[in-house]
């Protein structure tokens, strides 16, 4: 890792680390397909998962490990969300997920106590399945992410006149993910919503002018809601970057701009129509001014993964410098 300038501050950036213990790995690296009905799309996601995604995403594990043993010294770690495979859909409700995020996040704190931010991702709680057959966001999850598992919807760390924010994406675009939701607790998750922007837009409204804005948030879906803000949008021009995860990958993200705009897809299923929907407004992208931190472990088609480190001059006379350490399996 390259050396900060004298009075510099290194950040740690990780995201997408998607562990398994014990519980998770005995369901074998086949969980996806058994809950799939239909043979056709069980065989589509089964080319999908081998070929392009990850072939055997509960033994990824190690990536964590290799990954605190090759990291330099740093000053601050952020883990950008997805500390588990999720591999029962509904986030860490799951006692075997909650098991894998509990010793991801001590592995971590072990390292980095007091100086380590954690994201939340949509696996923390809860999605559909790729074949939208099983699963889907639980306050179950919420409660033990917040309560027992210690992470925080919202927080902002000041380094001079740098301010880093983390946001949890799942809810600034709940509106995107009505379909993951039970009927029965939609309210609840709406108040939740309502008061995650109430934070967020007072985090903003104070803000000194000459301070700049260095945003996590795992998934890009939720930045064409933040955009929706005034009290965001007003501060865009201090917005320095915006460091997203979720997407595992460049291609997807590059394929994600290059799409962008697109009409929504709705007659091919949930998650189809999801992402359209997504593409549709990933216009909104363009002034978060954001940068991807892979997937630990990448993607099973280029083997891409790595962590970013985040070089910071806290009186802001230089820029942030962002620099990709590729960790191959």
């Amino acid at each position: 890792m390259q050396s900060p300038a004298p009075g510099e501050v290194t950040v740690a950036i990780v995201s997408d680390l998607h562990c398994a213990g014990a519980a998770e790995r005995a369901r074998g690296n086949d969980y996806e397909l058994r809950v799939i009905a239909n043979p056709f799309l069980r065989a589509a996601v089964r080319f999908y998962r081998h070929v392009f995604w990850m072939r055997r995403p509960l033994d990824q594990s190690s990536q964590l490990d290799r990954f605190l043993a090759e990291l330099g010294p740093a000053d601050y770690l952020v883990a950008n969300g997805d500390y588990s495979c999720d591999s029962g859909f509904v986030g860490v409700s799951d006692a075997a997920a909650a098991e894998s995020v509990r010793e991801c996040l001590e592995k971590l704190r072990a390292r980095f106590g007091g100086r380590a931010r954690f994201v939340l991702g949509d696996h923390e709680l809860g999605k559909l399945n790729l074949a939208g057959t099983a699963g889907g966001m639980r306050l179950a999850s919420w409660r033990c992410a917040t309560e027992t598992l210690g992470l925080q919807l919202f927080w902002q760390l000041t380094l001079g006149r740098y301010t880093l924010i983390g946001v949890t994406s799942s809810l600034l675009a709940l509106p995107a993910f009505q379909m993951d939701v039970l009927p029965e607790e939609w309210p609840e998750w709406v108040e939740l919503r309502r008061a995650h922007l109430r934070d967020i837009g007072a985090a903003f409204d104070a803000l000194p002018s000459g301070q700049r804005v260095i945003l996590f948030c795992h998934d890009p879906t939720a930045l064409p809601f933040l955009w929706r803000e005034e009290a965001v949008r007003r501060r865009l021009p201090q917005m320095e970057h915006t460091v997203i995860g979720h997407l595992h990958t460049r291609l997807i993200l590059w394929k994600s701009r290059v799409l962008s705009g697109i009409p929504p897809v709705r007659f091919l299923g949930r998650s189809v129509g999801r992402l359209t929907s997504a593409l549709h407004e990933a216009r909104y992208w363009r002034p978060f001014r954001v940068r991807l931190c892979p997937a630990l472990s990448g993607i099973e088609l280029l083997n891409d993964g790595g962590y970013e480190t985040l070089q910071l001059d806290p009186a802001a006379v230089r820029p942030a410098e962002f620099t990709f350490h590729p960790l191959p399996r």
